[in-house]
């Protein structure tokens, strides 16, 4: 479920990677009987025949679309077969270049933003307007303005846009509860307190007050000097978080964390699994961990200590008293397209508009009322084991949601596991009323971005992890800068405040 997060915008990805090392959209399997205001299945195997069988090429995944019940289940009501084929695993980017190349007659595709981005520049895709506007009602009425704007290159839209699954945050800090007791410890509210608990944790218990994987900027203590986003607006433009003053107090207080072993002296080259482990088996008494990998940490931690429980901190605040922390879940990250050699323009459209009804979408994504989940309080909850047989891999087959009632189905998703949806709920709860979003979330693409947000995400996450780990000077950091800029970072800061200050006319 949690590794399809990756469809959730491309901004906020990013700073998962820059963050947590990390993450996103689900999966999901369904039954075979259309809804009631759907065509029956007489009637649409009727229609199958007078319709041609698209063809669709997918991102990978471990399992074939083709033999999964929701592929059976679309076919039954829309009417069209399609054939899913899949970009393989290593390489998929230098795949798909390669078939667009040679002019693959698919009639939808499923891509990233990069992959988007590198599609529409280079003419291989259909312009959607025209067919939008003839057949696509059903997708006019669920996905809103600032969605459309994202898959638009050029005033023209390419793409069916895939918002994610509504604004929730990803990630808590925890620790034991035992250890909270026994030495009268409680959250704390700021930085001040936070470093003083973790010299108690050092002092008491002499094991590793915090441990993480790899975190160039940790979001649970980064939020606390105002980082939250990997762009933000100051005095009314857009900078990237490497121009951020703050960020030089955030790797400074970092660093004397590291120097004064009160975080993992493995901190550069921890992986998430190794955090985990080092927590479950009592040499931690601290972590910060999403909400979709909180049952591989509690799982293991109560095997060997099952008498107590990991206590979720609430977010700390900024030394001015102000809480903030990112939002996850919104914008796009997912763009259904037609290539310019789709044979089937018109048939795709209606195919991909028809998945947008009402009742097929819904069935789609949570299946039939009483067969694969149940209702209660408005919340859905998932009928065991029917919905993951036959809805467990859903959200692959998505191509674009409803993006009012989708984040509500989908947390039908959430309630397969109690720690999954303690972690979700409580972390959300946390986060009332402080949640902010990164400002180019619903940006389309950016020329100047795309090209370099990935080379100068990597000298930023390299550049941090040295300072943190004493590998390098904070002093050295401005001459860092100028070479982070002279590479592109100025080009991207310049093209993205183009976009801004337009958007702002709006």
């Amino acid at each position: 479920m949690g590794k399809r997060k990756a469809l959730s915008s491309s901004m906020a990805i990013l700073l998962a990677v820059l963050i947590t090392a990390c993450g996103g959209g689900g999966s999901g399997r369904d039954s075979q009987e259309p809804p009631v205001s759907g065509p029956s299945e007489t009637d649409a195997k009727d229609a199958s025949q007078e319709k041609p069988r698209l063809r669709a090429l997918l991102p990978f995944e471990r399992f074939d679309p083709n033999l999964d019940p929701v592929a059976q289940y679309l076919k039954d009501t829309t009417g069209y077969d399609v054939k899913y084929e899949q970009l393989p695993a290593e390489e998929p980017d230098e795949k798909l270049n390669l078939l667009m190349a040679n002019k693959e007659p698919y009639d939808y595709l499923m891509l990233y933003d990069t992959q988007f981005y590198k599609l529409v520049s280079s003419g291989a895709l259909e312009p959607l307007d025209e067919l939008i506007e003839q057949y696509g009602a059903n997708m006019k009425k669920v996905i809103s303005e600032k969605s459309w704007n994202k898959a638009k290159y050029n005033g023209k839209i390419y793409a069916i846009p895939q918002s994610g699954t509504g604004a929730n945050v990803s990630h808590g800090l925890v620790m034991r509860q035992d250890w909270m007791d026994e030495l009268g410890l409680q959250p704390p509210k700021d930085l001040d307190q936070f470093y003083e608990l973790l010299k108690t944790i050092k002092e008491k218990k002499q094991v590793i007050p915090l441990t993480g994987g790899k975190n160039a900027v940790f979001p649970d203590i980064a939020l606390a000097f105002g980082i939250t986003t990997v762009w933000k607006e100051q005095d009314g433009k857009l900078i990237y978080h490497t121009e951020d003053p703050a960020i030089k107090e955030y790797l400074v207080f970092m660093n004397k964390l590291y120097e004064e072993g009160l975080i993992d002296s493995e901190w550069p080259i921890n992986t998430m699994d190794n955090s985990i482990q080092k927590m479950a088996s009592g040499k931690a008494a601290m972590m910060s961990i999403s909400w979709w990998s909180a049952p591989n940490l509690v799982n293991a931690f109560h095997k060997n200590f099952p008498d107590t429980e990991l206590t979720i901190f609430p977010y700390m605040q900024t030394k001015d008293g102000i809480s903030v922390v990112q939002a996850s879940g919104d914008g796009v990250g997912g763009y259904a397209v037609i290539p310019k050699f789709s044979k089937n323009k018109e048939e795709t459209m209606k195919y991909l508009d028809m998945k947008f009804d009402a009742d097929i979408f819904k069935g789609l994504v949570v299946g039939e009322e009483g067969v694969h989940h149940t209702v209660e309080n408005g919340k859905y909850y998932p009928v065991f084991p029917k919905f993951f047989d036959e809805r467990n891999n859903s959200s692959y087959f998505l191509t674009g949601v409803d993006e009012e009632n989708y984040p509500t189905y989908w947390q039908a998703r959430l309630r397969k596991d109690p720690i999954i949806q303690h972690h979700f709920e409580t972390y959300l709860e946390n986060a009332e009323g402080i949640m902010v979003f990164d400002p180019i979330t619903y940006a389309p693409p950016i020329e100047e971005v795309t090209k370099n947000v990935q080379k100068l995400a990597k000298m930023a996450e390299d550049m941090y992890i040295k300072i943190i780990g004493g590998a390098d000077s904070i002093d050295n950091y401005d001459k860092f800068l100028m070479q982070w800029r002279a590479d592109g970072g100025e080009e991207m800061m310049k093209a993205a405040n183009e976009w801004y200050q337009e958007y702002k006319k709006q």
